[in-house]
């Protein structure tokens, strides 16, 4: 006699069936999943009831286990589970009755897996395509970004989500026959791309081609796709935007007109200027982050989960009384120091963005290239160079990098290089020898 998980098993590695159409036996309940409330120790399984024969009742037939326990994420046994529930369901339509022999059924569809050239299953009660379970692209980028969120922060997670949501959308409009990731190839994303390259930029194509090469790997790594054609198209070459670093007698303008327009605003630029934090660090700060006996910061940087910098003096007397203030509580909102605010790290840091051009950028028609990154770059430079005065390079970026927080000396270096903090010294006698 077949057994049910030899059916099961044989036609769920060859077909795969979205939907079914006619209406079910009365001599057996459908099919369900039981997943132990999302216990991965506990057993997962199909259960369904079949009419007995002598009683005439419905009763419960042994769960069907197979190899979907072997899988160790909720998301793979749930694949596995909803597929065989699928190939369930068309096996008791198409005739299986646990009470007796199924052999019939078992060669039926066997010989006709086996015909050449065979592209249907027909049978008395079915008919059924035979074919490999594809995923659409929904679902494909929907499960690639659950197989990184867990190595994603919230910013960068939303990122990836906005970028496959666009490029999904463009598949929609230019090319509404790609309904299933095996569909996708190099050709479309390519297009795709060169339409992102016409309407920005360079780099923010390049980005989009990082972003989704990387969900497509997850996809190969877990044999939903055989390979990443992504990793094949070039990535361009950009010329990154770089703030300007202000002159001292601008930095003091804006200084002296924030003091009398926004000291909630001034506030952030100080601990940009002087804690030499990046806008979405200081974004992120919390009340609780300040040690008022040492005087002293935590909070998430770019290159490190947890970092600890000293506050100095002269932002330290800026500060209001911290021992007033929530400890839960933001350090910047946009009407207090130290408060609630209901919105995303990422629209916290997109709004000061916005109100430091409202109010400053504009009244004092700055240009593009200056901004509040502007800041860091402007404090870093007069560091550096205040530390080169009586020292050698070498010791004036090895005090510069515990003050900066650069992950190395290779990376403050290049920092260095980019804003053009490191100038050389005049060097007109040598080109006086040249003349010689």
């Amino acid at each position: 006699m077949s057994t049910l998980k030899e059916l099961i098993t044989f036609e769920s590695e060859n077909a795969y069936e979205s939907a079914y159409d006619s209406p079910l036996k009365k001599n057996f309940s459908i099919p369900k999943i039981y997943t132990a409330k999302g216990d991965l120790t506990k057993r997962w399984y199909i259960y369904f009831s079949f009419r007995e024969p002598t009683s005439g009742k419905l009763k419960r037939i042994t769960p069907f286990y197979s190899n979907i326990n072997k899988f160790k994420t909720k998301e793979e046994r749930m694949s596995v589970l909803v597929t065989y529930r699928k190939v369930l369901l068309r096996l008791l339509k198409q005739g299986y009755n646990p009470f007796k022999d199924n052999s019939a059924l078992y060669q039926e569809l066997n010989i006709k897996k086996s015909t050449p050239g065979q592209k249907e299953l027909s049978s008395t009660n079915s008919k059924a395509k035979i074919e490999t379970p594809k995923m659409t692209l929904a679902e494909a980028f929907e499960f690639g970004i659950k197989r990184k969120e867990k190595l994603l922060s919230a910013t960068t997670k939303r990122g990836y989500e906005n970028k496959i949501r666009n490029f999904q959308k463009w598949v929609k409009e230019n090319h509404p026959e790609i309904k299933t990731i095996d569909a996708l190839d190099k050709k479309i994303v390519m297009s795709f791309l060169n339409d992102v390259l016409d309407k920005t930029s360079a780099r923010n194509r390049n980005n989009f081609r990082t972003d989704l090469s990387s969900i497509i790997q997850v996809l190969v790594d877990n044999e939903i796709i055989a390979h990443n054609f992504i990793k094949k198209i070039a990535i361009l070459k950009s010329i990154p935007k770089r703030n300007k670093t202000y002159t001292l007698e601008t930095q003091e303008k804006i200084f002296n007109y924030l003091e009398e327009k926004d000291s909630i605003l001034l506030l952030y630029i100080k601990f940009i200027c002087y804690g030499l934090l990046r806008p979405i660090e200081v974004c992120r700060l919390r009340v609780k982050d300040i040690n008022i006996n040492t005087k002293t910061i935590q909070f998430k940087a770019k290159n490190s989960p947890l970092k600890t910098k000293i506050i100095p003096e002269i932002l330290w007397k800026s500060l209001p009384d911290l021992k007033v203030l929530k400890k839960e509580a933001l350090l910047f909102t946009p009407d207090q120091i130290g408060g609630l605010w209901e919105a995303e790290l990422g629209n916290r840091r997109d709004y000061f963005t916005k109100r430091f051009k409202r109010v400053v950028k504009d009244h004092f028609d700055l240009g593009t290239d200056y901004g509040l990154y502007s800041f860091r770059h402007t404090y870093i430079t007069k560091l550096y160079r205040a530390l080169m005065k009586g020292s050698s390079p070498f010791e004036a970026k090895s005090k510069l990098m515990l003050i900066t927080g650069h992950s190395s000396m290779t990376a403050l270096e290049k920092y260095l290089r980019d804003i053009d903090a490191e100038l050389p010294a005049d060097y007109s006698e040598m080109l006086e020898k040249t003349h010689e």
